[in-house]
């Protein structure tokens, strides 16, 4: 017999209690046949590639439980204006780049923090700035956008014919002339005025994004929101991921979340989805459609996530997305269609109001094959007893680590100290029995790493090195469950992909050093040496001298 690949002189992590460690994976067909404890195949058996790692340490793929791939490509090719902290600097980015571009053009910067700059970009500023052209400058938050005239005025804002999504808020002064900012929704405004984007354009910035995540060891992913909404880049998004698909530029597999706004009435069914009744599962294990998206709040950053009680930095409470009935119908009839639901609800009012639509949804027939695997995207504020409806509710968290490195500090002083230790948890959702899978909300705030991501699950300290919520602090072998074995499981895919086990899919990541004996300190840094999805190199080919992916092997 000849198998395809022997990845041998490894130090193997399964993460399979059932056989934990191994010195050689044996790959046939994109599968795990058999990890080796001595590194040698068994007689009569032969492998086409023999492939050295050297004495590195092996781990399944890395997973992403809550992303933005089209968006994040996009990123790459605007303004960068994180880290900055000055205006004048962030005007003169501005200027800089509009000196490139045709006088009518878009400039469009991303990743600037109002708190960090000492308020928000002004619009009249912006005018200056780019030359009278249309300026739009997106939040790190995401949730918020800072524009120029020109996109107030073709947005209709300033004739009042604009139709202001619900949820949305342009920002007045006190003399109700706008400020240039747009929470939430509102942002909309502005995104169509360039949407939808071309699926060619989009399968460029998908193919370019995912090449980076196959850098840093991911090898599947969750798109958190796609086709409609103020987060969705067109129509036809999905077209785009197929197309990134058939060119061979898609590096990960990827679950797709189509947003609530994109579902309607199904004739003749129960509650709402897609056109000729489509839902979640539908695809393979490389692209698939997975939960709706629901927008139940904002962001705790641009402090417009909901809370019971005000900001203690503000002297408000935030927003919900929309009427607590609106959104609990959508959520309902979502669920009656046939969905499992990815409610983002990050200030403690919120998940409040989106425990309610579980709860009553949880209590109506459940159309599916199986239990639907409901999930709260970041819970960022959520206090004993929202976690023990939770708990009750099988509601599986999702929350973002790093996001207490990249924002804790802003966190921190939007919540007051009195609140500061329920943010973004872990070690508690894990005593009440749920999995906490790894996520990241790249391009959001953080940089997307998912070891850095593991990191600060295990250190939770902000950048100016506080300790946000010690007790919820977990070790490295439980964050690196959550970035593979918990992250595969939130998407239905426990039983083919997280582990190195026979007949699982052969998606590895070989690393530089093994993160169970590496200074937890120094989780974040180690080394991503190749990157394997289905035994195909997707990354670090040249080291393990493999193919790339796409090439038979």
């Amino acid at each position: 017999m000849e198998i395809d690949l022997l990845l041998r002189d490894a130090h193997v992590r399964t993460l399979d209690d059932a056989y934990p460690q191994g010195r050689a994976v044996a790959v046939h067909h994109g599968r795990v046949l058999a990890v080796l404890d001595d590194g040698e195949l068994p007689a009569g058996v032969r492998a086409r590639r023999v492939v050295g790692a050297g004495g590195a340490t092996v781990v399944p793929g890395f997973d992403d439980a809550h992303q933005h791939a089209a968006w994040f490509g996009q990123s790459l090719a605007e303004i960068p204006l994180g880290g900055m902290r000055d205006l004048d600097a962030l005007y003169e980015a501005v200027a800089a780049r509009a000196a490139e571009l045709p006088a009518d053009a878009f400039v469009v910067g991303s990743g600037y923090d109002d708190v960090a700059l000492g308020g928000s970009p002004e619009r009249r500023a912006l005018d200056r700035a780019g030359g009278g052209r249309p300026v739009w400058l997106k939040h790190r938050s995401a949730h918020v956008c800072a524009v120029s005239t020109q996109v107030l005025r073709r947005a209709g804002v300033l004739d009042g014919s604009a139709d202001v999504p619900a949820g949305g808020v342009v920002v007045r002064d006190d003399g109700g002339d706008p400020t240039g900012v747009l929470l939430e929704a509102a942002q909309a405004l502005a995104g169509d005025l360039l949407r939808p984007y071309s699926v060619e354009g989009l399968a460029d910035a998908i193919g370019t994004a995912t090449a980076v995540f196959a850098r840093q060891g991911l090898t599947h992913v969750t798109e958190a929101g796609i086709g409609g909404g103020w987060i969705g880049r067109s129509p036809r998004e999905l077209a785009a991921y197929q197309l990134a698909r058939e060119r061979g530029d898609l590096a990960v597999r990827v679950d797709l979340m189509p947003e609530t706004s994109v579902l309607r009435d199904t004739d003749g069914g129960p509650g709402r989805g897609l056109d000729l009744g489509l839902r979640p599962g539908l695809g393979d294990l490389d692209l698939r459609v997975g939960p709706m998206k629901i927008f139940f709040d904002g962001a705790l950053s641009a402090r417009t996530a909901a809370m019971r009680e005000p900001y203690a930095d503000r002297d408000h409470a935030g927003y919900l997305g929309d009427d607590p009935e609106l959104l609990r119908r959508a959520l309902v009839e979502a669920v009656a269609g046939g969905w499992t639901v990815a409610a983002h609800a990050i200030g403690d009012r919120a998940v409040d109001v989106a425990l309610d639509a579980f709860e009553d949804a949880a209590r109506r027939p459940w159309p599916g094959v199986r239990p639907p695997r409901h999930r709260l995207e970041h819970a960022g504020v959520v206090d004993d007893d929202a976690l023990r409806r939770m708990a009750a509710l099988g509601v599986t968290p999702v929350p973002q680590a790093r996001f207490l490195y990249e924002i804790g500090d802003s966190m921190a002083a939007a919540v007051g100290d009195d609140r500061a230790d329920l943010l973004y948890r872990h070690a508690s959702f894990l005593r009440a029995g749920l999995r906490v899978p790894a996520s990241s909300d790249r391009p959001c705030v953080s940089d997307g790493h998912p070891l850095r991501g593991m990191a600060s699950m295990v250190a939770r300290r902000t950048a100016e090195g506080r300790t946000l919520g010690p007790d919820e602090a977990v070790d490295v072998e439980t964050a690196l469950r959550a970035g593979t074995v918990d992250a595969a499981w939130v998407a239905g895919d426990e039983d083919v992909r997280g582990r190195l086990s026979p007949g699982f899919a052969a998606d590895l990541v070989v690393l530089g050093d093994d993160p169970l004996r590496t200074d937890p300190d120094r989780l974040g840094d180690i080394e991503v040496v190749a990157t394997l999805r289905g035994g195909r190199a997707t990354h670090g080919a040249d080291v393990l001298g493999l193919p790339p992916d796409g090439d038979t092997p």
